[in-house]
């Protein structure tokens, strides 16, 4: 399952990267966008779902640098702590 913030933009480069230069996708044509997994854990709208009005104890204290590993390892444990808040209900 590929997850991304935003997965509208980030599967479509990462698919098309994948099919031109290994010729294949392992994550078929599945994603999942960690944004309306904020809003069905929120219960709230979409509008209304930013980092910035996440709550702070899904974001761990990672670096935001812009450097695509560490977005993409800042955006994992976000994902991991919004998992763990989902089986924590």
């Amino acid at each position: 399952m590929f997850v991304a913030y935003p997965a509208g933009f980030d599967f479509l480069f990462v698919y098309r990267y994948l099919i031109r230069f290994v010729g294949e996708s392992p994550f078929s044509f599945s994603a999942l966008d960690m944004k309306t997994f904020a809003m069905a854990l929120r219960k709230s709208g979409y509008r209304s779902v930013s980092k910035k009005n996440m709550p702070k104890r899904w974001f761990d204290p990672l670096p935001h640098t812009h450097v695509a590993l560490d977005d993409a390892i800042e955006q994992g444990a976000l994902f991991c702590n919004m998992l763990a808040a989902n089986h924590a209900r």
